[in-house]
């Protein structure tokens, strides 16, 4: 489970992200989305340690990530959007080191079987720094799962990945909560996020938009009757983002008419 209540993260006088609050349960596959500089690497990077709150908690599988964030970070697998592998290592001695650090029992045979999975096997004892970044994603995405951990958390996990493994990974996510785990991801893909997610957190400038499944969010937005099935979220993302623009140009507008008054 993940758990994050009124986390809110300033640089200076700059808010990246303010108030944001979700819970993702064991089963699910939740999207964060949004545009560039919406806050959802921020909320990523708080969630993984890399980031600490200006306030409120971020909780993985019930622990604080900055209070107990040796069993915090045990509990999850990490993929992000540009991962940093050793480059000198081959792929089989960069996931042995993973099993043995978070002690997976027959370690080099699930890697055996990961390698065979993305097609890797051929090259699983050449340097990872040879390796194309499509090669080096599929690495990092193993190095994730090979924990099979309670909580998987990945930004951005298509970037660089052939037709044939993005199908893979999408159906590995979907696997991965079935079996009762939790699934977090940021994704710029739409149609990704519309296949895989339970539900869905629409970020933008760091405040939330709209928060629900699918159907809560086309009524959320009156989109409910367009297509067979209702909306897409294409439609919904950009529905929510013209309502926000709306809000604010209102805001603003009040604003300077009781400047004006006042003057």
């Amino acid at each position: 489970m993940i758990e994050v209540q009124g986390f809110s993260k300033r640089y200076g006088a700059h808010t990246a992200v303010q108030d944001l609050s979700f819970t993702v349960r064991p089963g699910a596959v939740f999207g964060l989305l949004g545009s560039n500089g919406a806050g959802k690497t921020t909320t990523i990077r708080a969630l993984v340690g890399l980031t600490r709150p200006s306030a409120g908690t971020v909780r993985v599988a019930g622990f604080d990530v900055w209070r107990e964030p040796v069993r915090a970070k045990a509990a999850f697998g990490y993929i992000p959007d540009r991962p940093y592998l050793y480059g000198k290592l081959t792929a089989r001695e960069l996931l042995r080191f993973v099993g043995q650090l978070y002690r997976v029992p027959g370690a080099d045979a699930a890697i055996d079987r990961w390698l065979e999975f993305f097609r890797l096997t051929d090259f699983g004892n050449e340097p990872v720094e040879t390796y194309s970044h499509g090669m080096r994603q599929k690495v990092a995405i193993i190095a994730a799962l090979l924990p099979d951990p309670p909580v998987l958390i990945v930004d951005e996990p298509m970037v660089g990945l052939d037709p044939h493994a993005a199908r893979q990974v999408r159906e590995l996510f979907r696997e991965h909560a079935d079996r009762g785990r939790t699934v977090l991801l940021t994704t710029h893909s739409l149609p990704l996020a519309e296949a895989v997610c339970d539900r869905l957190v629409v970020l933008d400038r760091g405040r939330v938009l709209g928060e629900g499944t699918m159907d809560e969010l086309r009524t959320r937005t009156g989109t409910a009757a367009g297509g067979v099935h209702g909306d897409s979220l294409e439609r919904i993302f950009f529905r929510l983002l013209e309502e926000e623009q709306a809000e604010r140009e209102s805001a603003e507008r009040l604003g300077r008419e009781r400047a004006n008054g006042e003057a």
